[in-house]
């Protein structure tokens, strides 16, 4: 029923489109609606700092109400970054978190999100915050090298996730059901310090779904010189989580603790057996 009432919102929004692309006034109305949808925010309290997000549709709107719920650990493990350290948010999506470090602790940060729908709001979200000085954003994927290939994309809303560069699978080991596809440069960590001239991370946030062990394996050299990381792995995907781990502890780092809310415990499919995990030396 909910599958049926979505599909059914989706045809009477695609009719409304079509139809309003028919005349001047109709045009100049829809181009009204995307405008007004861009400049919708919400307020976040998180302790006594504030933070304002961009809440152009309903995936961004559920970002921002669920920041203080849906991953306190990763909270907490911002909240203990000594103050001006350099942050990596790799797969920053649209910045919930990038924003927080940067304000919270005075973190430089460096925010690679490759996908083309959420670049516009993590620019948004860093500008409304004031933070244009402390984030850098790199709009392109990590991987285990420097390759061309495909940004492979299960949703093209902003604030979408379970997108995958140069392979087939998602966060859960399983194909992918891709609708986009977006042709551009995967690098890897050691590249983007050698070639791009980015600061080496004193900590690293990774959540990229589904091939984060091939960005730690491009990136054992620079994971060397960082303090900690936190990092999401389903423990059910085991390629995923034993080349993690492999990779981490190679290049010296240990794991400390996995958690995430309670409310996944009782979640059906892999978000149960997803954990973020913390990693340090």
């Amino acid at each position: 029923m909910k599958t049926f009432t979505k599909n059914g919102v989706k045809r009477l929004a695609a009719g409304f489109v079509a139809l309003s692309g028919k005349t001047a006034i109709g045009r100049y109305f829809y181009g009204q609606v995307i405008d007004s949808a861009m400049e919708r925010v919400q307020r976040v309290s998180h302790g006594d700092l504030d933070l304002t997000f961009a809440i152009p549709n309903a995936v961004c709107k559920f970002r921002a109400d669920t920041f203080s719920t849906k991953e306190p650990e990763t909270l907490e493990w911002i909240d203990a970054i000594p103050r001006g350290s350099t942050l990596w948010d790799i797969g920053a999506n649209v910045g919930l978190y990038a924003c927080y470090a940067a304000k919270a602790r005075g973190c430089r940060v460096f925010a690679f999100e490759p996908s083309v729908f959420n670049l516009e709001t993590l620019a948004r979200n860093i500008f409304l915050n004031g933070l244009t000085d402390r984030i850098t954003i790199i709009p392109l994927p990590l991987s285990d090298r420097l390759t061309l290939s495909k940004l492979n994309m299960t949703a093209t809303e902003w604030g979408g996730a379970l997108s995958t560069f140069g392979q087939g699978y998602g966060h859960d080991g399983a194909p992918i059901g891709k609708v986009f596809e977006v042709p551009t440069i995967g690098l890897s960590m050691l590249d983007a310090v050698n070639l791009l001239g980015i600061r080496q991370p004193d900590y690293v946030k990774m959540d990229v779904d589904g091939i984060e062990h091939l960005i730690l394996e491009g990136g054992v050299p620079i994971l060397r010189g960082t303090m900690s990381v936190s990092i999401e792995i389903n423990d059910d995907f085991h390629a995923q989580a034993n080349d993690a781990s492999r990779w981490l502890q190679a290049a010296g780092l240990s794991l400390k603790q996995k958690r995430h809310a309670e409310y996944f415990d009782s979640s059906p499919g892999p978000a149960r057996h997803t954990f973020n995990q913390v990693w340090t030396r």
